[in-house]
């Protein structure tokens, strides 16, 4: 079957002196691997789109009883050049990637994230703002699209003024004032700030929030927990050794 759709590029392995296979994201089939003949050739008609993050309009045979389909065309649907000269964005689309990847099975078809990922990655194009500063967001947004969502158990959730203490449960993902139970991490001011307008959809206030050093990293090491503790096989992303030191500045 002839299928033609759009696509994020998850990943990509050499399979030939010229060929690769490429792990896509398609709107039509979920999460499929491809293989791209030619690729690295100098005059190949898939020059620099193969690129992890790239978002595309492909066109490849699908056949279900095949693990690797075949691409035929390919063009950009969306082009981030920006993204590609900026090392801190670079970083973070990469992490964020990673993420998505693992929260899919092959094949799974899921629009919701889908969507998600490619308004992700064209407002990482645009921004002139601190790119990891949102990635907390997108791990919010995607542990809810994956039947993992968060809720606040606060009495008045628009009170701003700042309280003593709040806890966030992993076994329920309530962020709470209640502490009792097993697995739960105290939230500093700024984080519970920022759970708090993220599911509110509050996120260009996400950006406003001051956090001091080392917060940042902690409040995505714990939401990188809550994922590990409810989706199995969840593991430490690969890319997050350059990320990381982005989040110690």
């Amino acid at each position: 079957m002839i299928t033609h759709t759009s696509a994020i590029v998850f990943r990509t392995v050499d399979y030939s002196e010229s060929s690769k296979i490429v792990t896509l994201f398609t709107e039509e089939h979920g999460k499929i691997a491809v293989m791209v003949r030619g690729v690295k050739k100098p005059k190949s008609k898939f020059s620099g789109l193969m690129e992890v993050g790239n978002l595309l309009d492909v066109v490849y045979y699908y056949k279900s009883s095949r693990s690797v389909q075949t691409l035929s065309e390919a063009s950009y649907l969306e082009k981030t050049f920006n993204i590609r000269t900026n090392f801190e964005k670079i970083a973070t689309l990469t992490s964020a990637i990673e993420l998505m990847n693992q929260l899919l099975h092959d094949e799974e078809v899921n629009l919701p994230i889908f969507e998600v990922g490619k308004r992700f990655i064209l407002w990482l194009n645009e921004t002139d703002q601190s790119p990891q500063q949102i990635f907390p967001y997108l791990q919010i947004r995607l542990a809810e699209l994956v039947g993992h969502g968060l809720q606040l158990h606060i009495k008045n959730e628009d009170d701003e003024t700042p309280q003593s203490q709040y806890f966030f449960n992993l076994e329920t993902g309530l962020i709470s004032t209640d502490s009792a139970a097993s697995y739960s991490y105290k939230l500093t001011q700024n984080q519970f700030m920022y759970v708090r307008l993220a599911l509110q959809s509050r996120s260009s206030r996400l950006m406003e929030i001051d956090f001091e050093t080392g917060e940042l990293k902690h409040w995505i090491e714990h939401l990188d927990r809550y994922f590990k503790y409810h989706v199995e096989g969840f593991r430490n992303r690969k890319s997050d050794a350059i990320f990381e030191q982005l989040l110690q500045e």
